[in-house]
């Protein structure tokens, strides 16, 4: 089984991805849910957005490596919008990752020194219409185009953290098949050998 450690998104480690990471340990994973925001979440994204800027996004960068240095053992590294810049951050950058799982967002390989590691497995989950996510969408084709294993799955609809089952965005259909995917992916990972 796999070690998961996922990232929350701008509204904070919300039910809904708490309840996400309780699915995937379901299956027999270990999953862990740093807090970047110290116990706090917020109604919309706007406000999030707001906390976040006030904190400082590298900040929030530093306190999601550190949780990871924390973790002994190599690990897939997932993120929700914008959790994606961690996670992204640690799976190009950590010699042990075994894999990335981004929600909602994409950066360019650039933003992390390079060109995305060889034999890293990869998949990226959007809603084909999210006004968020459309501007990473050309990163996202750019990783999925140069990667070895990557995916790019895009939903149809316009909801950004679609995932999350305690936001409005929720999707019920797209999430169910996103989680399958999700977990398609982390089987599959187990098969990769570490370098």
């Amino acid at each position: 089984m796999a070690e998961v450690v996922l990232y929350h998104h701008v509204q904070g480690l919300t039910e809904g991805v708490r309840s996400f990471a309780e699915d995937l340990r379901g299956a027999g994973h270990t999953v862990h849910t740093p807090d970047l925001f110290g116990g706090r979440t917020f109604g919309t994204l706007a406000e999030g957005m707001a906390f976040a800027r006030e904190t400082g996004f590298g900040v929030l960068a530093e306190r999601g490596v550190a949780a990871a240095a924390q973790i002994d053992r190599s690990a897939v590294y997932a993120g929700f919008s914008l959790g994606v810049m961690i996670a992204q951050q640690l799976a190009q950058t950590r010699p042990d990752a075994k894999g990335a799982l981004l929600f909602s967002a994409a950066l360019p390989a650039s933003e992390f020194g390079g060109a995305w590691p060889p034999g890293v497995p990869l998949q990226i989950h959007m809603m084909e219409d999210d006004e968020f996510a459309t501007e990473d969408l050309p990163a996202a084709r750019e990783l999925v185009a140069t990667a070895e294993r990557a995916q790019l799955f895009l939903y149809p609809g316009d909801k950004h953290l679609f995932a999350d089952s305690s936001l409005p965005d929720y999707d019920e259909a797209a999430a169910g098949l996103l989680k399958e995917r999700v977990l398609a992916f982390l089987a599959g990972v187990d098969e990769r050998p570490l370098p």
